[in-house]
């Protein structure tokens, strides 16, 4: 398999230009879906397995999934920045080097997978509660220097939160 496919097992995101309730309710469903699935395929997982990468020179298991729990953190503190505040600036965090340190390297996975059981049921609960208005606040990522709508954002992470999971479901096959 060629690296880009392994990188991108259900290739890279791309919001429709026009987003409707219909797609947004799909989204908040595989957020809200995300923990349920990860315990299913990771929960009993062996310590070699978790040590297991996705692809050559890639994160491991382990580290794939306590990066979802860091990444999304991250973005349910977006969210309630973006409802709260008028366009505010979010700075880009350096994931890679997240990823390496001891808790990204060698931390607990069910430790992780409570955290993200946790942040989703409130995440969910956040979105399945915000009006078409808010869905279209905005925040500024001072990394890629663009605004970027709570619509477009809750598509990026369902889209995240899949590609993440191929990722781990290649990795054991």
């Amino acid at each position: 398999m060629d690296l880009e496919k392994l990188k991108y097992p259900i290739g890279k995101f791309n919001a429709p230009k026009k987003i409707s309730e219909i797609a947004i309710n799909r989204w908040i469903r595989d957020i809200e879906k995300l923990p349920n699935q990860l315990s299913r395929l990771c929960g009993k997982l062996t310590e070699a397995q978790l040590e297991t990468p996705y692809r050559p020179g890639g994160w491991t298991i382990r580290q794939t999934i306590i990066h979802l729990s860091d990444s999304h953190m991250n973005a349910f503190i977006r969210f309630k920045l973006a409802l709260t505040e008028d366009k505010p600036s979010i700075k880009p965090y350096e994931e890679q080097l997240w990823a390496e340190l001891a808790d990204g390297k060698n931390g607990d996975v069910k430790v992780a997978l409570v955290l993200i059981k946790a942040l989703h049921n409130r995440w969910a609960y956040l979105l399945k509660n915000m009006t078409p208005e808010q869905f279209d606040r905005q925040y500024f990522h001072t990394g890629s220097q663009k605004h970027s709508p709570l619509k477009e954002v809750t598509g990026m992470y369902s889209w995240h939160s899949k590609h993440h999971l191929a990722h781990i479901t290649n990795a054991l096959k």
